[in-house]
């Protein structure tokens, strides 16, 4: 079973990275993405950083599928976020 949406935590300017969770069976998966893979994955690279999180809610289905995808490949111990990069995609 893929996981579950969670909630949008908002743009991390330092890190450059919108941070989301998922669910996987009632527990918590924290996730991000580089915004380097979401403007790849628009075609946009003019975006500022008030748009980040705007950004994300139009890419959002493509972006946590992916996620949920990463989530299952990685090994059954693996520990930490899930985190997206451009070459995820």
């Amino acid at each position: 079973m893929p996981l579950q949406r969670g909630k949008v935590l908002g743009y991390d300017f330092n890190r450059m990275v919108v941070d989301f969770t998922m669910f996987n069976q009632g527990k918590t998966v924290r996730c991000a993405i580089s915004t380097a893979a979401m403007d790849d994955l628009e075609g946009k690279h003019e975006v500022k950083a008030d748009q980040r999180v705007d950004q994300f809610l139009r890419l959002r289905d493509a972006i946590e599928e992916r996620a949920s995808r990463k989530f299952f490949e990685r090994p059954v111990h693996a520990e930490g976020p899930v985190v997206l990069r451009s070459n995820d995609f």
